[in-house]
């Protein structure tokens, strides 16, 4: 998200600024309600402003704090929205919805890691021939997503204090904690100790130079920014769950399981970061990407799995958070792939290409499994 991007022409301005009050209004319209094809159609298109919306505004927020805080205040807004739909969806859906809370978080594991993180190598190598990053800040973030899929993901398949792919109140609580601290570690490693190593860097290897033309905005234009931002994500979040019968009713009719609706959830919300991190691509500036896949994927497991331990203390029937032997190999992969991606600190369009094909497995596979 580093420079200005054509998205922060004023005539752009003008209706990303009335797009996400414009989408609450809507989402407050039709929240509680089963609405017919032709509202939901209508939600759908206010849905896809409020997203080009957040975009724009995460950009400019970007561009005035700059990296790499302003991919982590993308990153943990909408990672703290999807959290609260995540919770909202249990509440509502009891016993039934005991899964979701695993199948959302794996799904935004391998949506950034393979689905963010491919198109940002593919497009950055697809124009520069081979885009660059820093290995050092990436190795880390990897590494860290890594470690909490597997204490919060992976054990819970193996343990043995209670039957079936759950935890023990006592696993629960030192997974959540576990997630909470690394996660904590983490941010201050990428904003105070080691902030360079998560800056764009130039073909030669050294810190990418900011665009010249690109004046960052005022701090008021900043402040506005930050409280559309987090209106859009709200509305993204809010619309999306009035989208949720026709996506559950259209999961139905196409004859998928029902744990694919976790798969168009995150779709559905990780999308903003999507379209923010492939604009940074073409930019040139890989390392913004990577931050935001990353970073994304280590959010939702760091923050959503200790809001769920609370949360479980009211939730109706067991928790289920352990994969299953099809999804341990495809994370199981996405790791070993990411860390042959990470350690050379430069990719081409074939390793983008291969997250990408991983990304297109999961997919077919959570539809047809």
């Amino acid at each position: 998200m580093g420079g200005v991007p054509p998205a922060l022409r004023p005539h752009l301005t003008r209706w990303t600024s009335l797009a996400p009050p414009v989408a609450l209004v809507v989402l407050a319209l039709t929240w509680g309600r089963y609405p017919g094809g032709v509202v939901v159609a209508l939600v759908a298109v206010v849905l896809a402003a409020a997203v080009l919306a957040a975009v724009h505004h995460a950009e400019v927020v970007a561009h005035r704090v700059g990296e790499p805080y302003g991919s982590l205040v993308l990153a943990v807004a909408v990672t703290v929205i999807e959290v609260a739909l995540i919770v909202t969806l249990m509440t509502a859906g009891g016993p039934q919805a005991s899964s979701l809370a695993r199948d959302t978080v794996f799904a935004a594991v391998m949506i950034t890691c393979n689905g963010i993180l491919g198109l940002s190598l593919l497009l950055g190598a697809r124009r520069y021939g081979t885009t660059v990053f820093n290995a050092e800040g990436t190795g880390a973030a990897l590494a860290t997503v890594a470690t909490l899929a597997a204490l919060s993901l992976v054990l819970p398949t193996f343990t043995t204090a209670r039957p079936g792919p759950e935890f023990s109140p006592a696993q629960l609580a030192f997974a959540a904690v576990a997630s909470l601290a690394l996660y904590a570690m983490f941010v201050v490693t990428q904003t105070v100790r080691h902030r360079d190593f998560f800056l764009p860097v130039a073909p030669g290897g050294g810190p990418l130079a900011e665009e010249e033309h690109a004046a960052p905005p005022s701090t008021r234009a900043a402040v506005a920014s930050l409280a559309l931002l987090l209106v859009s994500l709200v509305a993204v979040v809010g619309l999306a769950k009035v989208e949720s019968p026709a996506i559950e009713a259209g999961v139905a009719a196409l004859g998928l399981p029902q744990s694919f609706v976790g798969v168009v959830i995150a779709l559905l919300v990780l999308l903003p970061e999507t379209i923010a991190a492939a604009n940074a691509a073409r930019r040139g500036r890989t390392q913004i990407s990577l931050n935001l896949a990353l970073g994304s994927a280590m959010a939702s497991i760091g923050l959503t799995i200790p809001v769920i331990a609370v949360a479980s203390i009211w939730l109706e029937g067991p928790l289920l958070l352990g994969l299953g032997s099809t999804q341990l190999v495809l994370l199981a992969l996405t790791v070993v792939v990411g860390v042959l991606t990470v350690v050379p600190g430069r990719a081409t369009r074939l390793q983008g290409g291969v997250h990408l094909v991983l990304l297109a497995a999961f997919l077919f596979l959570a539809a047809s499994p």
